[in-house]
């Protein structure tokens, strides 16, 4: 059985990700600093998969800790989730989100060179698009400067990733996400945001549970069938898979080049207000929203081609919008009975 690392391994996509790796055969060993994120999502794995992993709490920037993390400990290959992950936020913080995301990711990979460990999957975002000028975004796609900070780390992330396997000959893939929804069929974990949720589907979710008053639509004068932003949302269960896939890739060696770059999403672009549609109509509940001014770091537009991850990794999204939204709303309020 092969040994892999999840740094952030106790988030949202992070957790669905070690679940899919221990079905898979995988010791998995987790790293996370509680920064945005529970302990007790440990436990919640282990009651899914019947295997505890491995977990260690250590802050990435702390390169003493990672070090002897990675002397103590044998690892076949990584996978990165551990970043600040919030696009309002990192707006107002950007030297945070910096300081965070970008020493974190080069003290992991000094180390993982140090210690010989040569297979390195990176939790990327469509982010580094920026707004693209055509849609669906593919890999040949050009990169913009992104709109946030947040995803400006995500862009320098792969540049920095992309000089390191040219220097070291290590081999990586840099998933290229667009936005996940839905939680795991057991309703154990899913997306706990800390405070006011930045992302659309906890927002909805905790307005259902008359947690928030009402949703916030940021800008209803996009370009767009509706008049509000077009995203591209996949379920992290299937966001899940493909991370499963792709360490299976570079460790039988079919990758084929140093660092391969793969878009997941669903292919289907949705406005904000089709979100809700889809979600009151899966869970049968009315979600109560006021249209806000535009938000900044947001673009109008992305969604997916997926087909190299479906010719390459021989991954494709299986889960059903509709789906997507049951689980989030069964995880909201197994949240809530948990109080």
């Amino acid at each position: 059985m092969k040994n892999i690392l999840v740094t952030g391994g106790l988030g949202y996509i992070g957790s669905h990700t070690v679940v899919a790796l221990q079905q898979a055969g995988f010791n998995v060993t987790i790293i996370d600093d509680l920064s945005n994120s529970q302990l007790e999502v440990w436990e919640k794995i282990t009651s899914i998969t019947g295997i505890q992993p491995k977990y260690y709490n250590i802050d990435l920037k702390d390169l003493h800790a990672v070090n002897i993390f990675f002397q103590s400990n044998v690892i076949d290959g990584v996978i990165h989730f551990a970043a600040y992950k919030a696009v309002g936020e990192s707006v107002e913080k950007p030297l945070m989100y910096y300081r965070n995301n970008l020493m974190g990711l080069l003290n992991l990979l000094e180390v993982m060179d140090e210690n010989k460990v040569d297979h390195f999957i990176f939790s990327s975002s469509c982010t580094v698009y920026g707004q693209a000028d055509k849609m669906p975004i593919n890999e040949s796609t050009p990169l913009k400067k992104p709109e946030s900070p947040y995803g400006n780390t995500k862009k320098m992330g792969e540049e920095i990733i992309e000089d390191f396997v040219k220097a070291t000959n290590k081999k990586a893939i840099a998933l290229r996400y667009f936005n996940p929804v839905g939680a795991h069929d057991s309703a154990l974990i899913g997306e706990v945001p800390n405070g006011i949720p930045n992302n659309l589907i906890p927002y909805v979710t905790q307005t259902a549970m008359q947690i928030r008053e009402r949703l916030g639509v940021f800008g209803n004068d996009y370009e767009t069938r509706d008049g509000t932003a077009v995203r591209d949302y996949i379920d992290v269960n299937d966001l899940a898979e493909a991370h499963v896939k792709a360490i299976q890739r570079l460790l039988a060696g079919k990758n084929k080049s140093n660092l391969e770059f793969f878009n997941l999403g669903s292919g289907t672009g949705s406005t904000v207000l089709e979100i809700v549609d889809a979600f009151e109509k899966a869970n049968n509940i009315k979600i109560p929203y006021e249209i806000k001014p535009r938000r900044a770091g947001d673009i109008v537009e992305a969604y997916a081609d997926y087909s190299l991850a479906q010719n390459e990794l021989g991954w494709q999204p299986k889960t059903s919008l509709q789906n997507s939204m049951q689980t989030a709303w069964a995880f909201q309020q197994s949240l809530t009975d948990n109080l």
